[in-house]
């Protein structure tokens, strides 16, 4: 059985100061309760479904950190107090793929084998570029252009 913990917190502005955002501190029990190794954790945040890093707090401790999608999925805003249940990702490195990007991936095996061959934090923002358009069109046109340079060989977010 994963560790797992419990706990009500705010939810607050914070992140790094390139990207101020909205996040939760983690308290030192819950941190304790988790682990000192985990770096990813999932679980419910006011009863949704999460997969989120683990992140350092200047001075020690760490934060989640909450994008305003889905605050607004949730229907959370700053100064409201959240529930969240916690543990360990049993998967750390697992990437939710677009539908555009697995459809991709079958067109070209090969920049799927590139694709795994990428750290779990590229793999992440890489589906994250691609999922976060908001026009079907957008979204399909980064799929293709992600996939032909990982076939290429190139790294997905430089252009040649």
């Amino acid at each position: 059985m994963l560790p797992t913990a419990t706990f009500e917190t705010t939810l607050e502005r914070g992140g790094p100061s390139f990207m101020p955002t909205q996040i939760v501190v983690v308290p030192p029990l819950a941190l304790l309760a988790l682990g000192k190794s985990t770096r990813r954790i999932m679980g419910t945040l006011n009863g949704h479904p999460v997969r989120l890093g683990l992140l350092p707090l200047p001075g020690g401790g760490r934060y989640l950190m909450i994008n305003k999608d889905l605050c607004r999925t949730i229907g959370i805003r700053l100064g409201q107090r959240v529930y969240l249940e916690l543990a360990p990702d049993p998967e750390p490195d697992h990437v939710d793929l677009p539908s555009e990007l697995a459809e991709a991936f079958e067109a070209w095996p090969e920049a799927a084998e590139q694709f795994a061959h990428l750290s779990g934090s590229m793999r992440r923002a890489v589906a994250q570029h691609i999922s976060s358009a908001k026009q079907a069109e957008t979204r399909a046109r980064r799929a293709v252009e992600m996939t032909e340079r990982l076939a290429r060989g190139a790294h997905p977010f430089r252009k040649e």
